[in-house]
């Protein structure tokens, strides 16, 4: 039997100490034996290092237990060189460099996670560049469907 509460997984401890940031993902349960058993569960997880490109997911499953993966965003860049010579008082000389800067736009991501029991939840997800929030679905291999929100 699927409990009717859930306590979210939240390690606010580690959340402070964390470099990156943290954000709070949630699975809301569409299709499957937890939708089936109280289609009003949210399902609170944590993704650790959104100011960076991949970083740690954790988060409970009813009667599955602690699931640990991690979450990954491909998030595309730009890279341009510059070279040549600067006849300026403020920069005499030649120029060498690179610049690299993140794309405006919608990137992709995808997670993966292993539950104590040993179910494995895999999803995709959308994500604005720059930011910690977006949207995705996912699948458990017991057959349950979930809508993420961040």
């Amino acid at each position: 039997m699927i409990r009717k509460t859930l306590v979210p997984f939240v390690l606010l401890p580690l959340a402070a100490c964390a470099s990156g940031g943290t954000t709070s993902v949630q699975f809301y349960p569409l299709q499957g034996e937890i939708a089936a058993e109280d289609p009003t569960l949210v399902i609170e997880g944590v993704m650790r290092n959104v100011a960076g490109t991949s970083g740690p997911l954790t988060f409970r499953l009813p009667e599955r237990g602690k699931c640990e993966g991690t979450w990954t965003s491909l998030t595309p860049k730009t890279v341009s060189r510059s070279r040549g010579l600067a006849l300026t008082w403020k920069k005499t000389g030649g120029e060498l460099g690179t610049k690299t800067d993140t794309v405006a736009g919608v990137n992709d991501g995808e997670i993966y996670a292993v539950c104590n029991d040993g179910t494995r939840v895999q999803g995709t997800f959308a994500i604005g560049s720059g930011t910690a929030s977006g949207t995705g679905q996912a699948t458990d291999t017991n057959g349950n469907v979930y809508k993420l929100l961040f």
